[in-house]
């Protein structure tokens, strides 16, 4: 990843966590970002199941951008595992953009 490009990524994320109300990355507020977190959690066995509001805030966020994220070093800020991220989509019954695999 180039320095720029991550500075944008990290910009982003640090947005989201500065703006708990704001539709601030990808469609998607702090709060709504959060609701996805357990079922996400890279130090959680098993993984929780994906909440109705995560899958609610999924529902209505932009997935293609939100895979722009995957191979973000931010995600172990958040103790996320990108490839439990991955596959939110699909078990909240959403259609998983081709940019994700």
């Amino acid at each position: 990843m180039t320095t720029s490009r991550a500075l944008l990524v990290a910009a982003a994320l640090l947005l989201v966590a500065a703006a708990p109300a704001a539709e601030a990355v990808c469609g998607m507020s702090n709060e709504q970002f959060m609701s996805c977190q357990p079922a996400a959690a890279k130090t959680t066995d098993p993984p929780a199941p994906p909440t109705q509001a995560c899958c609610d805030a999924l529902g209505g966020a932009d997935l293609g951008c939100l895979c722009g994220y995957k191979n973000s070093p931010w995600m172990g800020v958040y103790n996320i595992d990108p490839s439990r991220a991955m596959a939110l989509p699909a078990k909240c019954g959403l259609a998983t953009p081709p940019n994700c695999s």
